[in-house]
């Protein structure tokens, strides 16, 4: 379905002339002013999904009209905008349905113009930059994943265990009341119990991510797709400083690889269809092509024109893709925990054996642990493999989950239907649903599609690969930083906070008068020296909304300077996070900083030195 949206001052129609496939008593005219008019083309493909169809127009249209703020909607019939067009009859009916959800659904005044008359037609296109836009709407395709779905419901369930760290096993269900809630929430959760947030309820960090000036939506992009002002960028970057630096120490070698590949090569098409997610598409000259949905198909393309030698073994090749994409459903997108394009932490590793491979699962999984110690979130594990897996390696299991150190969600499936044997993933509890970031998995197929070899002296082998994200996505991971700090301000009457190394700004100085802004200055270029993120609040405002202007920021430190601080060389320090202030110089305050953020990433001020020289965003 082709749509053409027109931001109009006034919108007006009067039938004509009837063409063989006119519908039966139309409204023959019409007239909506201040309106969005939404000319659009059912196409021959859409009747494979109508109802899919149908929802996304109207997403779409909801989106632009809630955007622009009007209530009003003329649904326009327009068969120019394709080539490909639909039967009549699906064609009346989808704009039926259009018009009826927009009308009833969504309250928006609505008219529709006939379909199969000769019209014409007078708009007034507003003229700005989101005056006309163009969308296009994709009947929804049913994945190899998903037909493995349907397939699934008529066979055996999963079982779901428990695994505490003396090796015993426990019915998932039976021991929910035993365990913590973050525990309990992921068992839930999984057995179909999970009862989520408030319904209705916008995720906090939606909220804050906007009201804190992180992240914004942009209705010129398609949904699913953000762009990231100046704080939220500072605190991004260094969330990818941070896990560049875990990865590189442990071993990754960084690489770079496309964005898009070849679905003619057998090799990536039957990995994207075994894979299942959801996948842009597109054609470049006759070749069928897709945007990566993750880094698996550049990093295997590599390993695979490699000379590998035993003695390279355990090779781990690393990429922070910016981006990987998803074309998750328009009723699935929640903010920055579910998107369309996002950049994904992807590390790969050719083991020689499976004995090798686990000894590297076990490695990466404790340090996906340690992401959650130095991010501050607390993750609970979720073992997924096949019966006979768990059978043949139980010893395994129990090492891996007293090595945890607590108890371990394990679901084991009848038989094997992906391409990995066992994998974990690390949950935090956000918005009362567990939201999983680190992973890693074992895969047993991949080498053998993309002709990965290693050498020795007997000759060649394929290696058992292992995929793993030390956070989960970056900007799931930031999701969970704010969700998590929204749930303790709500549990605990915590300060919300990011940590001080990812915050924007680490340091606010409040000057009382404008006399005392130079000294401000001074004192911030010595901070900056020492990798300090300063900045200066000289608005012609009181010191009490200054200060409340830092609060609402998540300034870590707040430095009121006046006459005394000027005269002695001292700070009056607030730290927002104790809710103290004290007094020191300027030399202890670096001291104190750089003992709370030693051994995490620095970058530079992202943001004017002056907050009268910063532009809102938002």
């Amino acid at each position: 379905m082709k749509l053409l949206l027109i931001h109009s001052d006034y919108i007006e129609y009067e039938a004509r002339d009837e063409t063989p496939v006119a519908e039966d008593e139309p409204a023959l005219e019409g007239r909506l002013e201040e309106a969005l008019t939404a000319f659009i083309a059912v196409e021959e493909g859409d009747e494979e999904d109508v109802d899919g169809v149908v929802e996304g127009a109207v997403e779409e249209i909801v989106d632009v009209a809630d955007e622009l703020g009007v209530k009003g909607v003329m649904v326009y019939p327009y068969a120019h905008l394709s080539q490909d067009l639909a039967s009549p009859e699906t064609a009346v009916s989808a704009l039926k349905r259009i018009a009826g959800a927009l009308r009833e659904g969504h309250g928006y005044e609505v008219q529709r113009a006939p379909f199969g008359w000769y019209k014409s037609f007078e708009l007034s296109c507003k003229g700005h930059p989101m005056s006309e836009l163009s969308r296009v709407v994709e009947p929804r395709e049913v994945t190899a994943d998903e037909e493995d779905e349907e397939d699934e419901e008529e066979t055996e369930p999963s079982d779901y265990l428990v695994m505490t760290p003396d090796g015993e096993v426990h019915d998932a269900e039976g021991f929910r009341d035993e365990g913590d809630d973050d525990l309990r929430t992921l068992i839930d959760d999984e057995i179909g119990e999970g009862g989520g947030g408030e319904e209705g309820e916008e995720d906090a960090h939606i909220r804050m991510m906007r009201d804190k000036e992180f992240v914004g939506y942009d209705g010129l992009s398609d949904p699913g797709n953000f762009r990231w002002y100046p704080r939220g960028k500072c605190a991004r970057d260094l969330l990818i400083d941070y896990v560049d630096d875990l990865v590189v120490d442990y071993g990754g070698m960084p690489v770079e690889t496309p964005i898009m590949y070849d679905l003619g090569a057998p090799c990536i098409h039957e990995h994207s269809e075994k894979f299942g997610e959801r996948q842009y598409r597109f054609e470049s000259g006759d070749r069928k092509m897709m945007l990566r949905f993750a880094a698996c198909f550049g990093q295997f393309s590599v390993m695979r024109d490699m000379h590998i030698a035993s003695n390279d073994l355990p090779l781990r090749v690393y990429e922070m893709s910016k981006y990987s994409f998803r074309r998750e459903q328009r009723g699935e997108l929640s903010g920055l925990k579910r998107l369309r394009a996002f950049t994904m932490p992807d590390m790969h590793t050719a083991c020689a054996d499976m004995e090798e491979a686990q000894d590297e699962f076990r490695k990466q999984a404790v340090l996906g642990y340690r992401t959650g110690d130095d991010l501050g979130l607390d993750y609970t594990a979720a073992l997924r493999t096949t019966r006979d897996y768990f059978d043949d390696h139980r010893g395994w299991f129990e090492d891996i989950t007293d090595e945890i150190g607590e108890p371990v969600l394990i679901e084991v499936i009848p038989e094997r239907k992906h391409y990995w044997s066992v994998k974990i993933d690390l949950a935090v509890t956000a918005g009362g649903e567990p939201m999983e970031n680190p992973t890693v998995q074992i895969d047993v197929e991949s080498a053998d599609r993309f002709d990965i070899e290693y050498y020795d002296d007997e000759g060649e082998h394929e290696p058992v690969l292992l995929h793993y994200s030390p956070s989960g996505s970056i900007e799931r991971a930031f999701a969970a930083l704010l969700e998590t700090a929204a749930e303790k301000k709500d549990a605990d009457g915590e300060t919300p906070s990011l940590p001080v190394w990812m915050s924007p700004t680490q340091v606010r100085f409040v000057p009382i008068g404008d006399e005392h802004t130079d000294h401000c200055a001074e004192v911030a270029e010595t901070l900056s020296e020492a990798g300090i993120r300063a900045d200066i609040d000289d608005r012609d405002e009181t010191v009490g909304k200054k200060i409340r202007k830092a609060e609402q920021d998540w300034v870590p430190y707040i430095a009121v300077v006046g006459d005394e601080e000027v005269e002695d060389g001292m700070l009056s320090v607030r730290v927002r996070e104790e809710g103290e202030e004290r007094t020191e110089t300027p030399q202890e305050l670096v001291d104190e900083i750089n003992e709370r953020v030693k051994g995490m990433p620095t970058r530079e001020r992202y943001t004017p030195l002056l907050l009268s020289d910063k532009p809102q965003f938002v």
